[in-house]
């Protein structure tokens, strides 16, 4: 099979190779379509370490090739996803309602992005076949209604973005900043208007993210290089500031401006994946006394997850398919990787048919 293989930091590239083996509880999907996320880019980069050799993304939409021995409840032939992040299900993670850190604790310490497997810790999706584990817990039918593109942003971004809004715990009349509005800030502003949120404040420069943003339900589009955006999100708020912020870049900078802009016992959800360490800034942080929380989420996974999400689309609550700027085959995935890892032609989300 075609798979895209890390070789070197700067090089992800196709490669020929073998079909994977079925165990018991595992799944062989074909890949019909898949995508490449800001994380695969921190690999090519070298910022993340894997293995070289290893098949990257961890998006799929495809069709079940083979099925394990010990694997019911689903059937060769039939459309599914699997999420980004895949637990067991009988973990210590799991079993203590945190599926998505199945796999952090070692006899070493704890290691984060415990349940994030595909592309990262063994095979992953940007390939003609996926071995999916632990088949049972991960597989989700898609509705014959649906799209592949309808349900490509359910893995990964749509649950992550989602998740900020979640974690962030708001509520019915909240006002919420989101600062940075690619394609996990963009789901995390339509999360928080699918909670209930009654202002949403985006942060953001690009004209075309900025639009996208309010079609996916911001009230207001804060400039950053127009000025200050804690102090713009301040003005709009009449000095209040915002009940929940959600820091969807993973910067220094959003991070104190997603801080600086809260209410007293507000809430920062942080999505942001972070290369470095982080200040806290005395006054953003009321000296410890502002009775604010500090929250992050690593993307929700398992079918239950994924069956939600799909709900969601299927009843027209929110259309990602506007993410999707771009599409190649299989065969090109290196062409798409340059074009999204530079973000060029003002690029989203790039679709990989296979």
């Amino acid at each position: 099979m075609k798979a895209a293989v890390f070789v070197e930091p700067g090089r992800i590239v196709l490669e020929d190779k073998p079909v994977p083996d079925v165990g018991p509880l595992d799944a062989l999907i074909r890949v019909t379509t898949t995508t490449i996320c800001g994380t695969d880019v921190h690999i090519l980069k070298g910022e993340y370490p894997v293995a070289k050799g290893l098949t990257i993304g961890h998006e799929p939409v495809g069709i079940i090739e083979k099925l394990g021995s010990a694997v019911s409840g689903f059937q060769e032939g039939q459309r599914v996803i699997a999420g980004a992040i895949t637990p067991s299900g009988y973990s210590a993670a799991c079993l203590c309602g945190c599926a998505s850190q199945d796999g952090a604790g070692t006899k070493h310490g704890f290691k984060a992005m415990g349940g994030w497997r595909f592309g990262n810790t063994i095979d992953g999706a940007q390939a003609e076949y996926l071995l999916v584990p632990d088949a049972m817990v991960n597989l989700s039918p898609v509705p014959d209604a649906l799209s592949d593109e309808q349900v490509l942003m359910c893995p990964d971004i749509m649950s992550t973005g989602f998740s900020g809004a979640e974690s962030g715990g708001v509520r019915i009349g909240d006002a919420v900043a989101v600062f940075a509005q690619g394609p996990i800030g963009l789901c995390a502003t339509a999360g928080a208007r699918l909670m209930g949120a009654t202002r949403i404040i985006a942060v953001e420069s690009i004209p075309a993210r900025q639009a996208m943003a309010r079609r996916l339900g911001a009230d207001d589009v804060v400039d950053f290089s127009a000025g200050d955006p804690a102090e713009q999100i301040l003005a709009l708020t009449d000095g209040r500031g915002v009940d929940v912020s959600i820091e969807a870049l993973g910067r220094q900078s959003t991070f104190e401006a997603a801080l600086r802009v809260l209410r007293p016992g507000g809430t920062l959800s942080s999505l942001g994946v972070y290369s470095s360490d982080l200040t806290i800034p005395l006054g953003a942080f009321a000296a410890g006394l502002g009775d604010n929380r500090i929250v992050t989420t690593l993307c929700p996974g398992g079918k239950e997850r994924m069956r939600r999400l799909m709900e969601v689309v299927a009843t027209g609550r929110v259309d990602l398919r506007g993410l999707v700027t771009h599409r190649f085959r299989l065969d090109d995935i290196e062409t798409a990787y340059d074009l999204f890892s530079h973000q060029r032609d003002g690029v989203l989300k790039v679709a990989i048919s296979c």
